[in-house]
């Protein structure tokens, strides 16, 4: 853990232990003990622990990280057990909202103290001991998937060789704070829908705004899971979803035209039935934050620049080449020994005639084969703005506007959003900015003309609220990432991709287990 995460999970500590401190000064009193200790922090669980006679052991297993919250939670259970509560929900506003729960209790005066012999005459019933475990179990399990880390699985090959598929890792909410799901009421370990079904898995009676607790910016070259950015409406069908979004289907029914491929997929609902999501409810994505609040990108041949110099380059990215060998046969088992190329995998490796071959290359595998003589030449497959059908630059690559014609290999230079920043609107930059400003900041945005009218106001400023992020896989020719869609906001940033604890391939891939990431 670095000093800022251990500084987080200190403080948290610290607040369990101190929020309920006026109520507990009521009780303890009641329990014939000063008040002033219940406000001395970690010493009033060590006068709970005396008051209702439990091990003293237990005081010290709270300052063990993350498992020392639920201790602390324990500890205040065993000691209202002690004023004669018992019941499910007793116990669970002392875990939840001790610091409202306390203060009712200890100002009420019918609440006595009945002191450790009084509660050796409760006994609970099987089924209550079960229940109580249970959702012991499911409370702990949900605050450390919301605050400290959570499991993710590898889905595609967009970031390999950096994350290979069926690689699983852990994802630290810590990095960059925890952020406050805006929909808490919903099925524990489920994310936007029921197992096996498209029925929602939330409510949304309750929706809280975007907050994150002790937030940490997302540094450049992060490898980051985040909320898909156009995963706000979906259609709801298994081969639909994020796999084929629903602007991508509305920008090619309409040709490049968004309003009528929009209306051709409302008219009919039974085909395409859509659902709006919160941000925290759309599908989770891993790419490499490669460009920051506030940076100048720019892709030229493939090559990513940031502010005008060479960025990043991951050292297992990989891009696609044409390769003309000598005609010497190509082993398999070499091949991936010295290359790490999978001549199996179609994706990796494609024979196009006689010695010649597409294959996916990291920049260390270029060298070694330039090296080698088992090849004559080596040739990137840049996808060129002059070589590509007009529509890609309506349909595929952001902003969709026509204007621009970018490719995956040939983008940019574009300006990262970043906040507090104020741009000026033009014909130019309007189909860049307009949905971070309209969608993700929640502003009326009309274009007039060369007018630009921003919440009733005729303007052409307009001044960030959030940071933005550009991401992109290291897999750079096999990767849907900003190119595609555009900017990632900080509300949508999820964690950070810290450790891989498992990894499968028809069977265990060992090499690959409690590997960091980088």
């Amino acid at each position: 853990m670095t000093t800022n995460q251990i500084l987080i999970v200190s403080l948290i500590s610290l607040l369990l232990v101190m929020l309920p401190a006026f109520g507990l000064s009521k009780l303890f009193q009641k329990a014939g003990v000063p008040a002033w200790k219940a406000f001395v922090p970690f010493y009033n669980t060590w006068t709970m622990l005396e008051i209702a006679k439990r091990p003293k052991h237990w005081f010290f297993w709270q300052f063990i990280p993350v498992v020392g919250w639920f201790v602390t939670m324990g500890i205040l259970i065993e000691f209202v057990k002690c004023f004669n509560k018992f019941s499910f929900w007793e116990h669970t506003l002392t875990c939840l909202l001790p610091f409202v729960y306390f203060p009712m209790i200890g100002m009420d005066q019918k609440t006595r103290f009945i002191g450790p012999e009084g509660v050796k005459h409760y006994k609970k019933t099987p089924v209550r001991e079960w229940v109580d475990a249970g959702i012991f179990a499911i409370v702990a399990a949900t605050l450390i998937r919301t605050f400290i880390f959570e499991a993710y699985t590898i889905p595609t090959g967009s970031m390999e060789k950096t994350l290979l598929v069926n690689d699983f890792l852990f994802v630290s909410k810590l990095s960059y704070g925890p952020r406050i799901p805006n929909t808490p009421l919903a099925v524990p370990f489920v994310h936007h829908s029921l197992p096996g079904s498209t029925t929602k898995s939330y409510s949304e009676l309750i929706k809280l705004p975007y907050s994150r607790w002790f937030a940490s910016p997302v540094k450049r070259n992060d490898v980051v899971v985040f909320n898909f950015p156009d995963g706000d409406t979906v259609i709801n069908k298994p081969e639909f979803q994020s796999m084929y979004p629903y602007y991508n289907v509305a920008r090619q029914f309409g040709n490049g035209n968004m309003d009528l491929g929009r209306q051709m997929i409302l008219s009919d609902p039974e085909t395409y039935p859509l659902v709006i999501r919160p941000v925290d409810k759309r599908e989770n994505y891993i790419k490499r934050c490669v460009a920051i609040a506030g940076d100048t990108l720019e892709v030229r041949e493939g090559r990513v620049y940031i502010n005008g110099e060479p960025g990043f380059v991951p050292p297992k990215s990989q891009l696609l080449y044409e390769i003309e060998t000598n005609g010497q046969p190509l082993n398999a088992e070499f091949m991936k020994d010295e290359y790490d190329i999978d001549i199996n995998d179609e994706q990796e490796f494609a024979r196009l005639s006689g010695n010649v071959f597409n294959m996916l290359l990291t920049a260390e595998a270029v060298e070694k084969l330039q090296k080698s003589g088992l090849v004559k030449r080596i040739t990137p497959l840049l996808i060129r703005p002059d070589a590509v059908p007009p529509t890609k630059f309506t349909i595929d690559i952001y902003p969709h506007d026509g204007k621009h014609k970018w490719t995956e290999d040939f983008y940019g230079p574009i300006w990262i959003p970043k906040k507090g920043a104020t741009i000026t609107l033009t014909a130019d930059n309007y189909s860049i900015y307009e949905r971070a400003i309209r969608v993700f900041e929640g502003n009326q945005l009309e274009r007039q003309g060369d007018q630009f009218i921003i919440n009733g106001q005729s303007t052409n400023q307009y001044t960030f609220k959030m940071n933005y992020f550009w991401m992109m896989g290291d897999n750079r020719h096999q990767s849907q990432d900003s190119r595609f869609w555009g900017f990632v906001p900080e509300d949508h940033v999820v964690g950070e991709a810290w450790i891989i604890w498992m990894s499968l391939n028809k069977g265990i891939r060992w090499n690959r287990l409690f590997r960091t990431i980088h």
